[in-house]
């Protein structure tokens, strides 16, 4: 069980490593606020950053924040009994955010939403009275793929959080040293630390059922193919700009050149470079008439439709 415990710790603090260096998330002198909601992931990411902290090449200070928003029954004293516990600087935050957010959600809709913003309204304040200079938070790998799924099926936009993001305010720089890290790794390695998590539905607000249905579709599709989820990610570090639809990036790349997918599509349906290749020389038909090329329509993925090259004698 302890070697389960130690290689699961080993994969995290690598993905961590990997993205502090790949996205220069933290410098010498840092102090770094912890948000520590009591969950899984904020649990994980304090104790991920604490062991990098040991062994980094440079000095930077950790701060961990929890913030009490007024939830019916939150047991604050049991995070506050942690973080004492691991030895961390901290501090224990309260804020009656949950009766404003309350008050202006109409009945029956998500109170997650406007929850959030509060609480990041208030990490942002007390990032800058506590001298912080960045603020890290337990997003994991998950999180930026379904995210991604999320602006593209229902916001029409292509995007995700950020591993780095400098606030629109100016005054803060949010960190996610976990947007490598897969969710299964912190949900097991959070249960054999024994961490003690407070559950995140106190207010009794109804989940984000778009979320949950991304999350289902995309366990269902991991099934199927287990590097669904680790290709997701990849595909956020493989962006071709020129080959996307935004007017503004293609104004900006138009002298971009560049192979294209389709010539290039690794799909059963698609004709190998080999055979484009020889498609796109007229061939030479027995009369010694040269044959023609014509196009008919198959189906593409996703439903889309594409064309398939034919010969015509």
């Amino acid at each position: 069980m302890q070697g389960e415990t130690d290689r699961l710790e080993r994969r995290l603090i690598r993905a961590a490593a990997e993205a502090v260096r790949d996205f220069d998330l933290i410098g010498q002198g840092d102090r770094i606020l912890v948000a520590i909601s009591g969950g899984k992931d904020s649990y994980t990411l304090l104790h991920v950053l604490m062991r990098l902290r040991e062994r980094a090449p440079i000095d930077f200070e950790l701060l961990a924040v929890n913030l009490d928003q007024g939830q019916p029954g939150f047991p604050a004293h049991v995070v506050e009994g942690h973080l004492r516990a691991v030895g961390v600087p901290y501090r224990m935050l309260r804020r009656d955010t949950y009766s404003v957010v309350k008050r202006v959600v109409p009945e029956g809709k998500s109170t997650c939403p406007a929850c959030s913003r509060f609480r990041r309204g208030v990490l942002y304040d007390a990032a800058v009275e506590l001298g912080c200079t960045k603020i890290a938070l337990g997003h994991h790998r998950d999180d930026l793929i379904e995210t991604l799924l999320l602006n593209a099926l229902y916001s029409g936009s292509l995007k995700t959080m950020p591993p780095k993001l400098r606030a629109r305010d100016g005054r803060n720089v949010v960190i996610r040293p976990l947007c490598y890290a897969d969710e299964g790794d912190i949900a097991a390695f959070a249960a054999a630390m024994a961490f003690p998590i407070v559950p995140c539905d106190l207010c009794g607000s109804q989940p984000n059922l778009r979320r949950k249905r991304v999350k289902a579709l995309l366990s269902e599709l991991a099934a199927e193919h287990p590097a669904v989820k680790g290709n997701l990610l990849n595909a956020l570090t493989r962006v071709v700009p020129s080959h996307l639809l935004d007017r503004d990036l293609q104004r900006a790349l138009a002298a971009t050149s560049g192979a294209d997918p389709w010539l290039d599509a690794e799909d059963e349906e698609a004709c190998s470079p080999e055979e484009l290749l020889t498609l796109a020389s007229p061939p030479v038909s027995k009369e010694g008439e040269v044959a023609s090329l014509s196009f008919e329509p198959v189906e593409g993925p996703i439903g889309s439709t594409a064309l398939k090259p034919t010969r015509t004698p």
